[in-house]
């Protein structure tokens, strides 16, 4: 499984072990063109055996989707039709804020964070949506 912190500049992806259990950082992807990234995406998804990607689906605090989630609904139709798999979302609401948490506790700064803040964020979402499919 893979998933998908989606920005306008940097993508963070992140994957999990084949038990489900760990999720791990992965890369942070510099791309602007929702196609190319998709592309990038799907040559991490082969070259990692994902069966499944997991997307990050910003939501309004109400709950309510905005413009950012639909762009994210349209990178995710980009990338079943690049693999073939199926996507799932889910609701990222404060991930970004409990990766700054998490790499304040390990001291992370500067241009180090913000190479890595978008990983982060995918782990916390596959972690998230991992619990989830426990439950």
């Amino acid at each position: 499984m893979l998933s998908v912190d989606y920005g306008d500049v940097r993508t963070g992806i992140a994957v999990c072990d084949r038990f489900e259990m760990l999720a791990s950082p992965v890369t942070v992807i510099e791309e602007t063109d929702k196609n190319v990234l998709a592309q990038k995406i799907a040559e991490l998804v082969k070259e990692k055996k994902a069966e499944k990607i997991v997307l990050g689906l910003p939501k309004n605090m109400d709950g309510s989707e905005g413009f950012r989630a639909e762009a994210c609904r349209e990178l995710g139709a980009l990338l079943t039709e690049e693999t073939g798999l199926p996507v799932d979302f889910e609701d990222e609401r404060l991930t970004t804020v409990s990766a700054h948490n998490a790499l304040n506790v390990t001291n992370t700064r500067g241009k180090k964070r913000k190479a890595v803040i978008d990983a982060v964020s995918a782990v916390i979402i596959l972690e998230d949506y991992l619990r989830k499919m426990k439950n």
